[in-house]
């Protein structure tokens, strides 16, 4: 019997949206433009097979680029919004 094309261990739909849009942005902000460079380093194991299977990236570059790009887009809004506290009047009518 053919396996359904969507099993339980298949890749989220939302991750695989998430993952489209966040290399989308990459590569328009020219973060993926240029020559490629080499980076080295001893991650756990465990680490890169969750990071994988949570993906579904099966390449070491592509999960290494597609961590990296979730970094240097990763926004500060809530840095920010912490910073504002106290700065709002306390008798500021939000008609709640």
């Amino acid at each position: 019997m053919p396996k359904p094309i969507h099993e339980a261990s298949d890749i989220p739909v939302q991750a695989s949206i998430r993952r489209r849009a966040v290399m989308d942005t990459a590569r328009e902000l020219g973060l993926l433009g240029g020559e490629n460079g080499r980076i080295g380093g001893r991650i756990r194991r465990d680490l890169v097979a969750a990071a994988k299977k949570k993906s579904g990236i099966a390449s070491d570059t592509e999960l290494l680029e597609y961590a990296l790009a979730k970094v240097a887009l990763e926004d500060d809004f809530g840095t920010k919004l912490v910073r504002r506290k106290g700065r709002i009047a306390q008798d500021l009518d939000l008609e709640l």
